[in-house]
């Protein structure tokens, strides 16, 4: 049966409170984290249609399902931040706040009239965490930006490919929002490295800190050796399909059904394994595949015979075979896999929770997993303004103030 909604905050941030001035994904996607593991995430969206990812993905019930996730554990208002009104009242629910987290374009709340200067007079201690395409300063922070544009500076976007001359497609995406979810993660590990350096006890200083997180910076802290090695070899890494230039065999081959079969037998303890499971024992000492170095140099020919002998076997039979000779190996999972796994049923990772709006849902579990004070979720994505009289009554505002300000277009 779905778990009900569990309305009070628990885990280890109940009792912080995070302002989100997010739409798309990064902000959305770093307020999700904090409010999985108890923060108290007040959304701010503009008064009708609301965040546009309401309208993104596939619809159930005439809605997002998306947002059942993407705003979980969120109380959700609404404010035309255009409007006087809207942001004095926005400035209220910075005073009893701890952080306030944003993705709009550098300068574009200082157009508004919240500049940082009238957040830390609302709040001195503050904590603002700025997500942006290029960051707040240089000559390109200007410059329009979503998540594939962060993957493309920032290197990423060149690597999803096969390897060069090898096809004519364009690099392919990752799949998924990727750079906005990478510089969602930072900027949370941000907000309480920020927090931390206010409160933590004698160590805290009580001041409120900026953050500036970049799509672009975001991926690029990501690529491994790239940088040092182009720097000292002027070496530019190249894509290399499913393979892992640096370690083999590491790559995904097809079964006999069609099922692509990923095998990490990149150490020589492991290869003998691999060895032995393909009854070619001969290959572990066979001087081109001796050593990890020789492997890589011998790639297209390891990874053919390796081809060879998937091809004779289901995805099923392969991944039985695999497991029992203690190689590392799996299908590449679908989400119907993924919802189905055994582990992540068991880890809490697949959950079903039942969504005022839509019903049953399966949603992703909480991570990172705390033992003990995990955390929850209290609700899934609530609908437009769902929270308004709740948040602003709890500002002093009565239901007919309420109601004149909504009659006005301010919430």
């Amino acid at each position: 049966m779905p778990d009900a909604a569990v309305p009070v905050a628990t885990g280890p941030l109940a009792g912080l409170r995070v302002l989100e001035l997010g739409h798309f994904v990064a902000a959305p996607f770093c307020t999700r984290l904090l409010g999985d593991l108890g923060a108290d995430v007040i959304k701010v969206e503009p008064p009708g249609a609301g965040d546009p990812v309401r309208q993104w993905g596939a619809r159930h019930k005439g809605q997002s399902a998306w947002w059942s996730v993407h705003a979980r554990n969120k109380r959700c208002v609404t404010l035309d931040l255009k409007k006087p009104k809207a942001r004095e009242i926005l400035l209220r629910l910075v005073a009893g706040s701890d952080a306030l987290v944003e993705n709009f374009r550098p300068g574009q709340l200082d157009r508004m009239g919240l500049a940082e200067a009238a957040l830390r007079a609302a709040k001195p201690d503050l904590v603002i965490a700025r997500i942006s395409g290029y960051g707040q300063d240089g000559p390109q922070r200007d410059r329009a930006a979503f998540g594939v544009i962060g993957e493309a500076v920032g290197g990423l976007r060149h690597l999803t490919n096969h390897p060069p001359g090898t096809t004519d497609l364009p690099p392919v995406r990752v799949g998924i929002s990727i750079g906005d979810s990478i510089a969602g993660i930072y900027a949370a590990f941000g907000i309480m490295a920020a927090l931390w350096k206010r409160d933590a006890g004698r160590h805290g200083d009580g001041r409120g800190r900026g953050l500036d997180v970049a799509l672009t910076e975001s991926i690029f802290s990501l690529l491994e050796g790239a940088l040092p090695e182009y720097g000292a070899l002027g070496t530019v890494r190249q894509p290399t399909g499913g393979g892992i230039a640096t370690a083999a065999p590491t790559n995904a081959y097809r079964a006999r059904d069609g099922v692509w079969v990923l095998i990490a037998a990149n150490s020589d303890p492991l290869f003998g394994k691999l060895a032995a499971a393909m009854g070619r024992p001969e290959l572990a000492d066979d001087p081109r595949f001796r050593g990890n170095q020789a492997r890589c140099a011998n790639v297209v020919a390891l990874d053919a015979d390796i081809g060879l002998w998937t091809a004779q076997h289901d995805g099923a039979a392969l991944e039985a075979l695999l497991e029992a000779a203690d190689v590392p190996a799996t299908r590449a999972y679908t989400i119907a896999d993924c919802a189905a796994d055994p582990q992540l049923r068991h880890r809490g990772m697949v959950r079903e929770v039942v969504d005022a709006q839509l019903g049953p849902m399966l949603h992703p579990g909480i991570v990172p997993m705390l033992p003990g004070d995990p955390g929850a979720i209290r609700w899934a994505g609530p609908p437009v303004g769902a929270h308004n009289d709740e948040v602003f009554g709890a500002l002093g505002l009565g239901a007919g103030e309420i109601a004149a300000l909504r009659e006005e277009g301010v919430c």
